[in-house]
């Protein structure tokens, strides 16, 4: 067997159980030894199959850590407000959301100036680890108004949709969102919350949401894993 045909042969099997689902998004292939014996080729010709999956973006390498499987990409269509349940469950995917804080606080400056209420007056604060099909992809942290959203105070919100609950138990309906994205470093605790190296680019999105007259509801504060999450947008041209 020459080396083009068995890393053709080695190609050809990985991409068969990268589609069937062998190997899940987010998770890491075996070791190339282990791998290479799996498939009964050389590390060499192994490395052609893997590198030519990495081209294709089926694979991605790290140097330190070996070969993983991307995470599906997040993102809403252009100019579509989406919240991360349905994000998630347009592609197929199920939304997860472990609750990491909840609680009510006194405001700060910047909270109430975003929320139209007076400073120090009771906001509640919901941290949670959202993710997708089992694999962590956002930090999310978001702030309402406790006149406007009491029941969400106590409220169980482990894997639930925000939008919903706030549609449901408090009869507010999100119109729009202000938002704004930036680049930033993961530190060591975000690291390990997402599972990906201290240092890993994440993406950050900041919000300010609002009912359809105007009202805001709630600010968001989003850390995305960098390879989880594409922002769209229709940019036009003023004339």
């Amino acid at each position: 067997m020459t080396t083009v045909t068995a890393s053709t042969q080695a190609y050809a099997q990985l991409a068969g159980d990268l589609t069937v689902g062998r190997y899940a998004p987010g998770s890491r292939l075996p070791g190339e030894r282990d791998l290479a014996a799996a498939l009964g080729v050389s590390r060499a010709t192994l490395r052609l199959a893997l590198s030519r999956l990495e081209s294709e973006g089926a694979l991605q390498r790290s140097a330190q850590r070996g070969w993983f499987v991307p995470t599906q990409l997040l993102g809403e269509p252009p100019s579509t407000l989406q919240s991360f349940t349905e994000m998630a469950r347009s592609r197929g995917l199920r939304p997860t959301a472990r609750v990491i804080r909840q609680e009510v606080r006194p405001a700060g400056m910047d909270e109430a100036a975003k929320l139209r209420i007076a400073p120090a007056a009771p906001v509640i604060e919901i941290d949670r680890l959202r993710g997708m099909d089992g694999t962590p992809v956002c930090y999310d942290v978001v702030i309402l108004p406790e006149s406007r959203a009491a029941a969400l105070a106590t409220a169980d919100l482990t894997d639930a949709s925000l939008y919903d609950e706030l549609r449901r138990r408090c009869g507010v309906e999100v119109h729009r969102s202000a938002y704004t994205l930036m680049a930033e470093s993961a530190d060591a605790e975000l690291a390990r919350l997402l599972g990906i190296s201290a240092g890993a680019p994440v993406l950050v999105g900041d919000e300010v949401a609002y009912t359809s007259d105007g009202t805001p509801v709630l600010i968001g504060h989003n850390k995305y894993r960098g390879d989880a999450y594409r922002f769209e947008a229709d940019l036009f041209r003023r004339v």
